[in-house]
């Protein structure tokens, strides 16, 4: 219902907003300033994007939670769509997610609507215990072979070695 109200009304908005400032200070100058906000918009989109980029690999090489940098990179692309969307409605939106105070905002507020299950970085190991009978568990013993260290041996088969002709 929220979209359907969305697709609605923000078109209506535009217009509106079109027709008034087309009417104060005329058809020339009001596309100007469209082409003007969209060419601004995406270089702030760029420096913003870079900068959120450098966040996220920095949280990937240290190790940290990367949600609030994907967030940002996110909202950054939100923001992007709304500023070449031709409009003052939709520019002022855009303008406003390229500020990173907004853009804290709005993920504080989608992280409290959001719940995390669980969250699981790089590649460690996890052993759980079963509890009760030990059907899971399997009992072996194992001898490590050596393989003969003759250089002039052919290849096993299993893998190829190199041509010796």
């Amino acid at each position: 219902m929220y979209l359907f109200l969305a697709f609605l009304l923000v078109p209506i908005i535009e217009i509106a907003l079109f027709i008034q400032v087309g009417g104060m200070i005329g058809l020339w100058p009001t596309l100007a300033i469209v082409i003007l906000t969209a060419m601004l918009g995406t270089w702030l989109v760029r420096s913003q994007g870079r900068l959120a980029m450098g966040q996220l690999q920095r949280s990937f090489s240290e190790l940290n939670d990367p949600t609030e940098p994907l967030a940002h990179g996110a909202l950054i692309l939100v923001a992007g769509a709304l500023l070449l969307t031709p409009g003052f409605f939709t520019d002022a939106f855009g303008f406003a997610l390229l500020m990173p105070p907004v853009r804290v905002a709005v993920f504080r507020y989608l992280r409290s609507r959001v719940t995390v299950a669980s969250f699981q970085m790089g590649s460690r190991t996890t052993y759980t215990r079963h509890r009760g009978g030990q059907g899971d568990i399997i009992d072996g013993e194992f001898t490590e072979v050596r393989p003969k260290s003759d250089p002039n041996a052919p290849p096993s088969g299993w893998v190829e070695g190199p041509d010796r002709d």
